[in-house]
């Protein structure tokens, strides 16, 4: 199902950036993406590339959008160029190579099936958008 209502798309427009607000049709987010990306607030900071020394996991929301969690209780959203086909499927998993012992804005990242071995996509990573944990709400 995917969000149709414009306080729902609103809340969620923060953190996908402005490109979202623009979006056609085909780059529609999910409900289930916009619920996981409502229990973030973004800081308004980006970083070009993060030490994978720090990064802990990295969880694909959805073809387009990367949830990186770090040490530290840090968290960012990266946003890639084009999409990573087949990355948010289950039974992929994505993979890089790295030389500098960080992973950058404009890095090829590809989505690998675990059965064949196969590539599935490769994407460019954009930026990583600096996010923080909302409270939890008190019931």
């Amino acid at each position: 199902m995917m969000i149709k209502t414009k306080a729902a798309l609103a809340a969620v427009i923060a953190l996908t950036g402005a490109a979202c607000a623009t979006a056609g049709a085909n780059d529609e987010i999910s409900e289930k993406v916009a619920a996981r990306l409502a229990e973030f607030e973004p800081t308004g900071k980006t970083t070009a590339c993060l030490s994978t020394t720090r990064i802990q996991s990295i969880d694909a929301l959805d073809d387009k959008r990367f949830l990186v969690r770090a040490s530290g209780g840090d968290y960012y959203l990266n946003e890639v160029s084009g999409r990573c086909s087949g990355a948010s499927r289950s039974g992929n998993r994505i993979q890089y190579t790295i030389s500098t012992g960080q992973l950058c804005r404009n890095q090829i990242i590809e989505v690998v099936d675990n059965t064949s071995g196969f590539t599935a996509g490769s994407c460019g990573l954009g930026s990583f958008q600096e996010l923080v944990k909302k409270p939890a709400e008190d019931k």
